[in-house]
């Protein structure tokens, strides 16, 4: 049985209008959840648990959703415009590529 991973609150909420906004474009469309899960190769199940913002969905499910709808662009905005990590680069922060190794002292 899977179980849901643990995701803050304020995640889940994001999820769930990712999935309705998802929705509003399949109804705009006049496609049927049926007709997008055939065309996505994907169940009908799955269509609804992506339209209820499900975090158990696999993300290429999400994709393939999005591409029938034509719509799979607008996933390769995320993090187009990073301020935050423009904020950072530009100040000279510099991260580790790699976590600090752990000691074996006790």
């Amino acid at each position: 049985m899977k179980t849901a991973p643990a995701i803050l609150p304020k995640n889940l909420k994001v999820l769930h209008v990712l999935g309705e906004h998802i929705q509003l474009a399949r109804l705009r469309r006049k496609f049927s959840a049926e007709q997008v899960a055939e065309r996505a190769g994907i169940s009908r199940k799955t269509v609804y648990n992506i339209e209820q913002g499900m975090p158990t969905v696999a993300i290429g499910s999400y994709l393939q959703v999005l591409f029938v709808l034509g719509l799979e662009k607008d996933l390769s905005m995320v993090a187009a415009t990073d301020p935050l990590g423009r904020k950072l680069q530009d100040a000279g922060i510099t991260t580790a590529k790699r976590a600090p190794k752990k000691s074996n002292k006790l």
